[in-house]
């Protein structure tokens, strides 16, 4: 019998599945071997960070909190009489049990994964007898986590309850395809404000109007003048429609005189564009809206253009934003998206 209030993990056999057998054998584990005996360590957060980031030196440093506190959890947080569930890559069930011995580092069991948990697997589901929301949490990008928002259904799993439903009846399956829509959204949104702030930014913008069928022409860098582009359908610039944009790589509102400026600049014939990966002040959009010749782009717009354009970008820009295609499930009776 378990309660509410027991703690239930999540953990991963590795990326792909190469622990799967070590957990077979009533084992779960996390690898990061090179890290040596974590027992050594004081029970505080600090040294694991300090531990990670001194063994792995190359870590990105968003990296060292997120690798060290897995490490400080499975350690000391999770403890024997804790439930855990891992989904096996093999074969394509959710095995549930209980963590019953305390942490061990022995390579011998393991080189890759000497960091050690005995348990107890207690039953293993098929995955259909789970609902989309479930999955996806178990689905974690992280190898050790807790899971929350779907506790109560694993806990019913483990105890043997009926969970199978009609697919159509899972409301959780429009959950689930939102949640990776605005992952993916977040996830665009935030590496191009940390990685290409002023000048680079603007090139960006440039290469994603090359996309939709305009050459451009980007300032140098310094002071523009208040245009940092200046794009156009033809060859040499001649022909209109002559855009000149203005670009802001920052994440804070846009007010009305900012986006009054570049009316300015704007000859006739000519039309402005204001791209900025924040928002824009209800001033600034109320003012847009008397203008015929002007359009502001902010993050969530410029999120939907690159996803739009995406297939068309070069590989220096698919690097920075690596993405792929997928399907989600899409709520039955839902109607198209």
């Amino acid at each position: 019998m378990t309660d509410g209030t027991t703690a239930i993990w999540g953990i991963h056999a590795g990326r792909t599945g190469d622990a799967d057998a070590l957990f077979k054998q009533g084992w779960v584990a996390v690898s990061w071997h090179q890290a040596g005996d974590l027992s050594t360590l004081p029970a505080d957060r600090e040294a694991f960070k300090q531990r990670y980031a001194q063994t792995y030196p190359n870590a990105k440093p968003g990296a060292i909190p997120t690798s060290g506190g897995q490490l400080y959890r499975f350690v000391h947080e999770m403890r024997p009489g804790d439930l855990v569930a891992h989904r096996s890559k093999t074969d394509r069930l959710v095995h549930l049990g209980r963590v019953t011995g305390p942490y061990v580092h022995d390579p011998t069991v393991s080189l890759d994964y000497p960091n050690l948990r005995q348990a107890k697997w207690q039953r293993s589901v098929p995955i259909t007898q789970f609902t989309q929301g479930a999955l996806y949490e178990l689905g974690s990008a992280l190898s050790l986590f807790q899971i929350k928002n779907y506790a109560d259904e694993f806990r019913a799993a483990l105890a043997g309850a009926a969970l199978a439903q009609p697919v159509e009846a899972d409301e959780t399956v429009a959950l689930v395809a939102e949640e990776i829509d605005e992952t993916t959204r977040d996830f665009v949104l935030k590496t191009l404000a940390q990685e290409l702030k002023g000048h680079p930014f603007a090139a960006f913008v440039a290469h994603l109007l090359g996309t939709m069928g305009y050459r451009s022409r980007v300032s140098p860098e310094g002071p523009d003048g208040g245009v940092d582009i200046v794009a156009h359908k033809d060859e040499l610039g001649f022909e209109p429609p002559i855009v000149k944009v203005q670009v802001k790589s920052g994440l804070g509102n846009v007010g009305q005189p900012a986006v009054a400026a570049l009316i300015g600049h704007l000859s006739a014939g000519e039309f402005g564009l204001v791209v900025t990966l924040g928002a824009f002040t209800a001033q600034a959009k109320s003012f847009a809206r008397t203008k015929a010749n002007l359009r502001l782009v902010d993050g969530i717009d410029l999120v939907e253009l690159v996803l739009a354009h995406y297939e068309q970008f070069d590989p220096r820009y698919k690097g920075l934003l690596p993405l792929k295609r997928v399907y989600v499930p899409q709520a039955i009776g839902g109607g198209e998206g």
